[in-house]
């Protein structure tokens, strides 16, 4: 009975690791700070200005999350700052898509670096949405994808 306890307790602890990394979220404000610490007492290293940004959690203790950005920027941000991953950033250049076909009308150029609202992966296209236009981009090279 111990030894099953332990197995469980083992894998449990496992399994909490392994999903505090390679998890995307995004900004959930226009202004947020990103400490060299997880703690409100922690110096703030860097200021985020962009909503809707993806990063990357890399690690977490408690209410902070460990995060890593497109640019390799690295540092902790409270939870109450983030939200569920809804965007991307290309990687590079893409044509977008009416439909989700290198066939079908190209509606725009889409700029590497570029931060994208997320509508939907069907893991070859990506139905985006800009300031101006909605359509399919390529998955392949976006940072924010999970596969």
């Amino acid at each position: 009975m111990i030894k099953k306890v332990t197995i469980i307790i083992f894998y449990l602890f496992f399994f909490t690791i392994a999903n505090a990394e390679n998890i995307f979220l995004s900004l959930k404000k226009n202004k947020v700070n990103v400490r060299y610490g997880p703690s409100f007492d922690s110096p703030i290293k860097f200021i985020y200005k962009k909503i809707n940004l993806p990063i990357k959690q890399i690690d977490k203790k408690e209410n902070w999350r460990r995060i890593i950005d497109s640019k390799n920027n690295s540092g902790w941000i409270h939870w109450s700052q983030l939200k569920k991953a809804n965007s991307i950033i290309p990687l590079e250049d893409k044509i977008l898509f009416k439909k989700p076909s290198n066939f079908s009308i190209p509606l725009a150029k889409v700029e590497r670096g570029k931060i994208l609202i997320l509508k939907k992966n069907n893991g070859n296209w990506c139905k985006i949405k800009t300031e101006k236009f909605s359509g399919w981009v390529t998955s392949k090279n976006m940072w924010g994808l999970t596969y």
